[in-house]
């Protein structure tokens, strides 16, 4: 009989050559989208699956062309400063709103709980006309402001939360209350710091999500010099319909923003998708 040792070893090997694969699968796009970007168009089309290289040198110059053709460092600058604030308002406004769900009792707080579900039920792009319309009245169209007004606040950060308050022990606030503690304190002093956890994982899944929006900011900002790398590309797209060179490099200069963000706060990264159990 097989021991138990041996067994263990070979189901390793074979949980390492399946992540390998996973993981060579999940590269190859990546991998395609820069060799795409450094090759002729004639080449990006052809039709031999193993012509992968470029043939004719490495054409550094279609990253130039896109670059003189849109200014990357204000689509940086307004994709990185909605992230910001989007992170911001989201982990801010759902820890407070999780608190007080998970934690305190209050008139109308099953029947206001209920109305944040129905949120996170109902497709979102049902409020981007009352949006748009809220923040054109306040006069904010192509601003930042305007950028970051979805994000203000957040359903599923509010639910994440709340979830996260009442895992944790009611000793920590009775104590709290028997040292004199008032709501206030509890919440900054006891109870918020333990939700660290929670509170990274919403500020990951709002900033890829902020990212990757791409409808809202093509509504509420039409100017070139307020709009951002989503909206950018997709204008893009349309420019350089036919060339896929130019197209992948102006792609590969987008994802750099998210590439250089995870290499920062890898660890944050992995703590806050292991501590909530989802996925991107």
């Amino acid at each position: 009989m097989e021991s138990a040792e041996k067994r263990a070893r070979r189901n390793k090997i074979i949980m390492h050559i399946v992540l390998i694969i996973v993981s060579f699968i999940m590269i190859v796009p990546f991998a395609w989208m820069i060799l795409t970007a450094l090759k002729t168009n004639q080449e990006s089309i052809s039709v031999n699956p193993f012509y992968i290289f470029p043939a004719s040198g490495w054409h550094w110059e279609n990253f130039a062309t896109v670059w003189k053709s849109y200014n990357f460092i204000t689509l940086y600058k307004n994709t990185l400063l909605m992230i910001f604030f989007r992170v911001l308002c989201a982990c801010l406004t759902a820890t407070m709103a999780g608190y007080a769900f998970g934690r305190l009792n209050f008139p109308g707080k099953n029947f206001l709980f209920s109305l944040v579900l129905i949120q996170m039920m109902v497709p979102a792009q049902i409020f981007i006309i009352p949006q748009y319309l809220m923040v054109s009245k306040m006069g904010m169209l192509n601003t930042t402001f305007g950028l970051v007004f979805p994000g203000l606040v957040t359903a599923f950060g509010t639910y994440l939360l709340k979830t996260g308050y009442q895992g944790l022990p009611k000793d920590l606030e009775e104590a709290a209350c028997i040292d004199g503690c008032n709501v206030g304190q509890r919440f900054l002093r006891i109870m918020m710091p333990l939700t660290r956890s929670s509170m990274i994982s919403l500020g990951i899944f709002t900033a890829v999500f902020a990212f990757k929006d791409l409808m809202w900011p093509m509504i509420v900002c039409t100017n070139a010099n307020t709009t951002t790398l989503s909206a950018g590309l997709a204008k893009m797209q349309g420019q350089y319909g036919s060339e896929y060179p130019t197209m992948m490099a102006a792609a590969t200069l987008a994802v750099v923003p998210m590439v250089v963000i995870y290499v920062i706060f890898q660890k944050q990264f992995v703590e806050g998708i292991a501590t909530s159990g989802g996925k991107l």
